[in-house]
């Protein structure tokens, strides 16, 4: 998950601006002249494709938050089987030199 500077990452930045748009759309219809019940149809319009877009983002982080989660799985399984042969080739390092002190 890439963050800008401020720590915020871009999905919610995005549905910052979308809720922005629809609350920005919202208050001009209920500035323009139109009859209630097209403005009523309007907002209600409106506010289903503001849902629908939120909805649709959501989905999108969730997978991004999901893929980044088994990135840093695999990362981490990697580096402990780095950090285990390393381990057991230390110990038979120090096996090997305890063999030479005994011998001697």
């Amino acid at each position: 998950m890439s963050d800008n500077e401020n720590g915020v990452s871009a999905g919610t930045v995005m549905l910052s601006f979308l809720a922005g748009a629809a609350v920005g759309a919202g208050l001009a219809l209920l500035y323009a002249p139109k009859s209630g019940r097209e403005l009523r149809e309007q907002i209600s319009d409106l506010a289903e494709d503001a849902v629908d877009k939120i909805k649709e983002y959501t989905k999108e982080a969730q997978e991004k938050v999901k893929s980044t989660l088994e990135e840093g799985k695999d990362i981490i399984k990697e580096k402990k089987s780095i950090l285990s042969t390393a381990i057991e080739a230390g110990k038979e390092a120090m096996e090997r030199e305890k063999e030479k002190y005994k011998e001697a």
